[in-house]
């Protein structure tokens, strides 16, 4: 794992945007199924801070990879560069508070080799609480140089979460009802990966949207058979809250790796086995 930490305090990044090497912005709200989140950030945003679409710009067309695959590496290095993200500068990304948009981003930087990339824990929302200012200035960023090396933290394929969930530990980020198969809102199937554990992603952050305690975070993780040397996966619906998850479970200090396609794409596929109610199996 990076030595960078995983997140920060409105606190500490005021002070860094106070300091002589302020970290590049990067605002990501967005909302499953809502409207789109441009308007929102052009009304007020951090000062500095460049939107990027989590749908046109942190995921690839849906098809049979799922409803939000993985950019194409050259496509999302563009992005990046456009954004003013470089190779060797700090990184900080928010969202609306869930952390479920900026995970994604985070995720995606560190899988393309990006060293200092953090989310601001509790999102905008703990941004205004502790009194930070919002603006609806404009912003252009100066190009940056960061290039996408594809590869720097775990990524599985469907294959790879199958054997995962024999062999280590398979958590769906989802709510529970969704992976006992009660409701599917979404999915053409309701259920999970046989074998799987539910771990849904609310369970993470207290009521203010921040993530618990790296103490906390590591006993429920425990409690889900999570040991010292376990191989982690993670999934969800489309690889957007999972990558939530793989961030709790870095700030408790486990390194964990997420199965992007997640449920929509392994459901799509007739052939993949179902489990549904509360059992892994």
């Amino acid at each position: 794992m990076t030595a960078t930490p995983a997140i920060l305090s409105a606190a500490e990044l005021k002070s860094e945007l106070a300091g002589p090497r302020p970290p590049v912005l990067l605002d990501v709200r967005w909302q499953l199924g809502g409207p789109d989140q441009r308007p929102a950030y052009e009304a007020g945003h951090l000062p500095g801070a460049v939107y990027v679409d989590l749908d046109r710009e942190l995921a690839g067309p849906a098809g049979s990879g799922g409803r939000h695959p993985l950019p194409d590496p050259e496509a999302f290095g563009a992005v990046m560069r456009r954004a003013g993200v470089s190779a060797h500068a700090p990184v900080v990304v928010y969202d609306g508070g869930q952390g479920w948009a900026a995970a994604r981003a985070w995720w995606l930087l560190r899988w393309t080799g990006h060293p200092g990339v953090r989310v601001l824990d509790g999102g905008l929302a703990a941004w205004t609480a502790a009194g930070g200012a919002v603006t609806a200035e404009r912003v252009t960023p100066e190009e940056g140089d960061f290039k996408p090396t594809p590869g720097a933290i775990g990524l599985l394929d469907a294959d790879g979460a199958a054997e995962r969930a024999r062999a280590g530990v398979l958590l769906d980020a989802r709510a529970g009802e969704r992976y006992r198969g009660e409701v599917e809102p979404i999915d053409p199937v309701g259920g999970h990966i046989p074998g799987a554990l539910s771990a849904p992603t609310a369970q993470n952050v207290g009521p203010d949207g921040r993530f618990l305690p790296a103490a906390a975070l590591r006993a429920r993780f425990t409690g889900l058979g999570v040991a010292d040397g376990t191989p982690v996966g993670v999934y969800c619906g489309s690889g957007v809250s999972g990558a939530q998850q793989v961030l709790a479970l870095e700030v408790a200090g486990i390194a964990a790796d997420l199965y992007a396609g997640s449920w929509s794409e392994w459901s799509a596929d007739p052939a993949r086995p179902v489990a549904t109610g509360p059992d892994p199996r």
